[in-house]
């Protein structure tokens, strides 16, 4: 006699309840999912930290938006919030900052890769950022030294250009800007 197998299926979460979750840890909504992000580790937070001053200088000095830093929601819908490492929103696009979170797609978001952090940043994010349309994505690679810098077309984003330690960045969303990246690593 052949057994039957009921799939149970799993809870999707919504905006709610990611509301509603204790703040001592930090979590992610993608597709209804709840995913625990853990603490960055040191060398995650100096690259973060030399980043975000090198562009916070950039932005201010040129008046082009502002800059944001995790933990800070980004709600794109009832089913997705992230907590980008690093975010952009140009001056023109303020409108989607509100009281508790970017509300929308930032123009420039910025992950940085760490062994927990991989899959979800380099697939799963990178769907959602190019679905719900950033037009700039970073992907920050401690362990090889580079960035990769992606950009949207036709809803997909496609490799702008990989730099490493000896190279200096220039991004094709903020013209002006360039980033030795040995002041990164």
């Amino acid at each position: 006699m052949a057994q039957i197998v009921v799939e149970k299926e799993a809870k999707k979460y919504t905006y709610e309840d990611y509301c509603k979750i204790s703040n001592d840890k930090r979590y992610e909504l993608i597709e209804g999912e709840l995913l625990m992000t853990p603490s960055p580790v040191t060398n995650h937070q100096r690259i973060s930290r030399r980043l975000e001053f090198i562009l916070e200088k950039f932005i201010t000095e040129n008046n082009r938006g502002e800059l944001f830093y995790a933990p800070y929601d980004v709600y794109f819908d009832n089913e997705n919030v992230v907590q980008p490492d690093i975010l952009f929103v140009s001056k023109d696009r303020l409108n989607i900052i509100g009281e508790k979170n970017v509300h929308g797609a930032p123009d420039l978001v910025i992950e940085i890769i760490s062994e927990h952090s991989a899959y979800r940043d380099m697939v799963q994010k990178k769907k959602l950022y190019a679905k719900f349309g950033v037009k700039e994505y970073w992907i920050v690679i401690p362990e090889g030294e580079e960035i990769e810098i992606y950009t949207l077309k036709d809803n997909t984003f496609r490799l702008y250009k990989a730099y490493g330690k000896g190279n200096t960045l220039e991004s094709s969303l903020m013209e002006g800007l360039k980033i030795g990246l040995m002041d990164i690593f």
